[in-house]
């Protein structure tokens, strides 16, 4: 059975949505923490003119290979094996000249340390394109130190529980090290189950 995500298939339809006037121009996606691949499969039908290249930790690598393998297609190349703490991070195949365009992420800034956030920013700087590059971050979030509902309140906790260098992340930290990273915050968008799609663009 192909690897399977409840809140990526819940929520893919209002993330097609949000992101799909956002890339209307560009065309190389690199996803970090792919998870189920499950996203690459849904956007890229949604959006025939780009190319969404997931990426993960390598022992995730097999079960996104498996879904893409079964209802990929030219524009899902195969997964990267991606650590945000190791450099170099890769570039789009074939042209390995090319940077991408557009970076995503979903639920995946809670889990990492900070430490690892700090390095995420530092490396997206690296790799996305100095033209029109776009980063957009999906996943719940506290502003000025306060969480947006009771619920996150509640789940902040459970992370720490599990891992205690988890936990929802402050925005006005992250854009402090977006703008470190050379990008200019763009826009806020509201997202359902108490969740946010943040976005910074390259000026």
């Amino acid at each position: 059975m192909l690897p399977f995500s409840a809140a990526a298939d819940r929520n893919k339809d209002v993330i097609r949505d949000t992101l799909q006037p956002i890339l209307k121009n560009r065309h190389q996606v690199l996803e970090i923490g792919s998870g189920t691949g499950q996203h690459a499969v849904h956007m890229t039908t949604a959006l025939p003119h780009i190319t969404w290249q997931c990426s993960d930790l390598s022992e995730n690598i097999p079960g996104i290979t498996e879904r893409l393998n079964a209802s990929g297609n030219a524009r899902t190349p195969a997964p990267l094996a991606l650590d945000v703490a190791e450099a170099p991070w890769p570039l789009p195949a074939p042209d390995t000249s090319q940077a991408f365009d557009a970076i995503f992420t979903a639920n995946t800034l809670h889990i990492m340390s900070f430490g690892h956030v700090e390095q995420f920013f530092g490396r997206v700087a690296e790799v996305l394109s100095t033209q029109k590059g776009v980063l957009c971050v999906y996943g719940p979030l506290k502003y000025g130190g306060d969480f947006t509902t009771e619920s996150n309140a509640a789940f902040d906790l459970q992370l720490k529980d599990w891992n205690p260098v988890s936990g929802i992340r402050d925005f006005e930290a992250l854009d402090a090290l977006a703008q470190n990273a050379g990008l200019t915050f763009s826009a806020d968008h509201a997202m359902p189950a108490n969740n946010q799609m943040v976005v910074w663009e390259r000026q």
